[in-house]
């Protein structure tokens, strides 16, 4: 089977995927030939997105302020492909909002094959005592109830059809621990033991549950971090260089097709070897 033939006929919804991994992610299903709900709290035509951008830190005001916002022209890029895609407002921790999503997206394309919860945060690095409550919060919100809500939501509609394909994005910060990371590391952890709940409980209806454990990727938020601190996680790894997105999203297209059909409860690292014991 042709690759741009490996997922004909799907539908997708991926979270998060207004720019960095998510938007990879969205863009390589596509080419894979799934059509893509490009979902996010930053929309390009949306007129809340300074407000949505203030409640949710510096990361997103960063990405607010440059007009690093991508989902209208992801859809875009693929309708162009021959695709259907539209981009949609999703915040993850609104399960009032995440529902309605859902419902909507089933009731366009009548059915939901694939969900890539990949909505996250990342803008949280202090040690224990400098630690901010409110984003611990909104850290477990995002990364981690996030992911739940949108597996609750979508879980009846793979049930029914007895066919799905969910995959958690965790990180190596979640299998190794970060510096400075407590509250990002907890939800990572937290990401693969959900994943595999999910994976025992959705065998049965034919659903595949598994994570992808990205390593040090250079996405838009990476290359706004220190560089020295970035030079060190690089030599961390066995390549000596970051992934590039498009790993993370190649590993995903294979995991979500029917290639991967007996594959089911993994954590896949796509790290470059940085849990290895490089020197």
């Amino acid at each position: 089977m042709a690759w741009n033939e490996l997922l004909k006929g799907k539908v997708a919804v991926v979270t998060g995927a207004s720019r960095g991994l998510g938007r990879a992610d969205a863009l390589a299903l596509a080419e894979a030939g799934a059509d893509v709900v490009i979902t996010d709290i930053l929309i390009e035509s949306d007129e809340s997105n300074e407000k949505e951008a203030e409640k949710y830190g510096p990361m997103a005001q960063i990405m607010h302020s440059t007009n690093v916002m991508f989902a209208d022209k992801t859809a875009m890029e693929i309708q162009a492909m021959g695709r259907k895609s539209f981009a949609m407002k999703m915040d993850v921790t609104n399960r009032k909002q995440v529902e309605e999503v859902f419902s909507k997206v089933k009731e366009e394309f009548g059915r939901i094959d694939i969900l890539i919860n990949n909505a996250g945060t990342l803008d949280h690095i202090s040690q224990i005592e400098d630690q901010n409550d409110s984003f611990w919060e909104r850290d477990l919100q995002v990364n981690l109830t996030g992911a739940y809500n949108c597996t609750k939501a979508v879980w009846p509609y793979m049930k029914e059809q007895q066919y799905g394909k969910i995959i958690n994005m965790a990180s190596v910060a979640g299998t190794l621990g970060g510096f400075g990371q407590a509250s990002y590391s907890t939800t990572k952890a937290g990401l693969l033991g959900f994943t595999k709940s999910m994976a025992l409980e959705g065998a049965r209806f034919g659903i595949n549950v598994n994570a992808i454990i990205p390593g040090i990727i250079g996405t838009e938020a990476f290359h706004l971090g220190n560089p020295k601190m970035n030079e060190r996680m690089i030599n961390r790894t066995a390549f000596k260089r970051p992934g590039e997105p498009e790993d993370i999203a190649n590993a995903i297209t294979f995991l979500v097709s029917d290639k991967a059909k007996y594959i089911t409860g993994v954590g896949l690292n796509v790290s470059g070897g940085i849990e290895l014991f490089t020197f």
